[in-house]
């Protein structure tokens, strides 16, 4: 498999204070790589070092397989475009206006490409209006065009729907989407908000406290979140001591409601709990969701993941 970023013991401190600690990660090529974690788990501060805004204390990464330390790294970076914690812009220039400052700077010959930027991120309807009054949404999308300037195969998005309300969380989604499908770029999406971030990624890296605690793919992870079924019962002390006797494994949440994870059939756990004068009065299947795996993984204390 190829990959546009491997990451080896890469660690970063602050005095004494550990932001990374020995992180090791893999971003494959073509991939939406979801980078989760709460909020001051690190994510932030790898994304800056690999983007050059700072050196990492130890380890090393290597970026489309040219190492850090080497001097070809900055042509390796022009591959890459990012929207590191808040996007970067003009406020009193439009947003075409903003994008010839980003190619100016990049030192493109000509504005080609602009208006089709404008029109990918739907920004192309809003002439002269000036950046500073943008929705959240809209400065969010100017953000991720003028990381797309120079047209690099490897995006690096930095909570990128943190604060947006629906509709610009759907906008972000869909765009990122027609990225990674329709241009085959790499994205790596940094982010707590997992309901969001399951509706994206093909990979996911769980970081915790400054270390990766477990890589995984989209389709390994869904094999390994538990299926269950909730189900209502006239006396949950009797469910239990069957399930007991069955060995399986269950959570009992109130005197008529419980979680039963496994697969069983409907028909068999009704005959074994009729057998003991309890009836079956409800019973609904569900999926572990990414939250609850999450936080299986690394534990219910510290920041905000949701």
């Amino acid at each position: 498999m190829d990959y546009v970023l491997k990451t080896n013991a890469l660690c970063k401190s602050y005095r004494k204070f550990h932001a990374l600690n020995g992180v090791t990660m893999n971003v494959p090529k073509g991939s939406i790589y979801g980078f989760v974690g709460r909020n001051g788990a690190g994510k932030t501060t790898l994304i800056r070092l690999i983007c050059g805004l700072q050196e990492p204390s130890s380890g090393e990464f290597t970026l489309y397989g040219t190492k850090h330390t080497d001097s070809k790294i900055s042509k390796a970076r022009r591959r890459m475009g990012a929207v590191v914690e808040t996007p970067a812009y003009y406020g009193d220039m439009n947003a075409a206006e903003n994008l010839k400052m980003q190619y100016a700077m990049l030192g493109l010959p000509t504005y080609d490409g602009i208006n089709d930027l404008l029109k990918l991120v739907r920004l192309d309807d809003t002439g002269k209006k000036k950046a500073k009054d943008f929705s959240l949404g809209m400065k969010q999308r100017l953000g991720i065009a003028l990381a797309l300037c120079g047209n690099p195969d490897f995006l690096i998005l930095d909570e990128p729907i943190n604060g947006l309300d629906p509709q610009g969380i759907v906008e972000i989604r869909e765009l990122i989407l027609r990225l990674n499908r329709e241009r085959n770029i790499t994205v790596l999406i940094s982010s707590h908000i997992l309901d969001e971030l399951a509706r994206l990624a093909t990979h996911y890296g769980f970081i915790d406290k400054g270390k990766i605690v477990q890589e995984i793919s989209a389709s390994e992870l869904e094999a390994k979140c538990r299926k269950y079924l909730h189900v209502k019962v006239t006396s949950t002390a009797v469910f239990a001591n069957i399930m007991d006797k069955l060995g399986a494994e269950y959570s009992i949440l109130s005197d008529t409601e419980a979680d039963l994870y496994g697969e069983y059939k409907i028909s068999e756990l009704s005959s074994a709990l009729a057998a003991e004068d309890c009836e079956l009065l409800s019973l609904t299947e569900h999926e572990e969701s990414l939250e609850n795996y999450f936080i299986n993984l690394v534990g219910s204390d510290g920041g905000d993941v949701k």
